[in-house]
């Protein structure tokens, strides 16, 4: 009987986007849903249009702090922004070529031990 073997790459579980999608991106999905503004949810939140619009163009992460007023805005879960964003920020790290070679030299390293 012939075994086949699957890259780690191909397991469902361990595939990642071509696409990185910013949590911005969900989030004004979010407010289009709600059928509120930018503006409006800004100003209920407190903050800055302009640096909330930029989280929304995915010109800033969504920090903590952010994700929190989200949750007492919208009622969504601040851990669910924040795994966004750390999922966005894992996905475009693995497409920096320089830096994943950075750490493949890590680990062979690290094997040797």
């Amino acid at each position: 009987m012939d075994t086949i073997k699957i890259k780690e790459s191909q397991i469902a579980n361990n595939m990642t986007s071509s696409m990185l999608i910013h949590p911005g991106e969900m989030i004004k999905d979010e407010i289009i849903a709600r059928g509120l503004t930018q503006k409006g949810l800004a100003e209920q939140m407190g903050v800055s249009c302009t640096v909330f619009n930029e989280i929304l163009n995915g010109k800033r992460p969504v920090t903590t702090e952010y994700a929190l007023l989200l949750e007492a805005a919208l009622g969504t879960p601040a851990t669910i922004w924040i795994g966004l964003q750390a999922d966005y920020n894992m996905q475009k790290a693995k497409q920096d070529k320089s830096f994943m070679k950075r750490l493949e030299n890590i680990r062979k390293i690290a094997a040797v031990f």
